[in-house]
């Protein structure tokens, strides 16, 4: 693993209509590391996970990727420099097949060289190749999803909150996935409600709380940290 994080926040900010929505967050990843983002609801993992990819601009502050600034770039020019993600709820073509999502992927992030069907046989959905998307599964979709931001090829993919509603046995197939994604070099950002899964696949986990970083360190440690117990049950 390089000494060099390829991704770093310093001091980033966000605010909507006048509220502080994130307050000088600042922390970076390594590659091929998998970190995890938690903090209760409202607290700013979401729009952190906008922010690195371009879906939302910080107010103030730097996001440098590989040593650069990309704060103000575009989402697309972030997808072409190897900054990708997956949504909460995937939004796929549903009138394309499979096949069709993961090819307009690749071809719109520079990637037509991705081999279409070892992205599809890597996410589990080799079989359901020429399916329309729209009559996938959410599991399926989830997958599908994720297979298109692997298809862009990138260096760095934010995870939001891809294990709610899967059953014990698609976690372990997501977490294996996860897993041998980073092993290839690829950085990951997840962001998870559910713990036992989180801390199957990373040490280290930031947690937010009211747009602040709380705690940066192993889920074991800030399971025992006060300000992170006062930020989920209060106190």
């Amino acid at each position: 693993m390089s000494s060099d994080p390829l991704l770093r926040l310093d001091a980033v900010g966000k605010q909507f209509a006048g509220m502080t929505v994130l307050d000088d967050l600042s922390f970076s990843v390594q590659p091929g590391e998998i970190v995890g983002l938690v903090g209760p609801n409202g607290s700013g993992k979401t729009t952190t996970i906008n922010l690195i990819s371009g879906l939302l601009r910080p107010d103030h502050g730097r996001i440098l990727f590989a040593g650069h600034p990309v704060h103000r770039l575009p989402m697309f020019r972030r997808v072409h420099l190897g900054i990708n993600r997956s949504f909460q709820v995937p939004k796929p073509f549903r009138e394309m097949t499979v096949r069709e999502n993961i090819l307009v992927a690749a071809h719109f992030g520079g990637s037509d060289a991705v081999k279409v069907d070892d992205v599809l046989a890597e996410v589990g959905l080799l079989e359901q190749a020429e399916t329309v998307a729209g009559g996938l599964t959410v599991n399926q979709q989830k997958m599908l999803d994720l297979g298109r931001a692997l298809a862009t090829d990138p260096r760095l993919l934010l995870i939001d909150e891809i294990g709610a509603g899967l059953n014990p046995a698609e976690l372990n197939v997501v977490a294996k996935l996860l897993e041998r994604t980073a092993a290839r070099g690829i950085a990951l950002v997840v962001v998870e409600h559910l713990l036992d899964f989180l801390n199957r696949i990373t040490n280290r986990v930031i947690v937010l709380g009211a747009g602040r970083m709380l705690f940066e360190g192993t889920l074991q440690a800030a399971s025992e940290d006060p300000d992170v117990i006062a930020a989920f049950i209060g106190g």
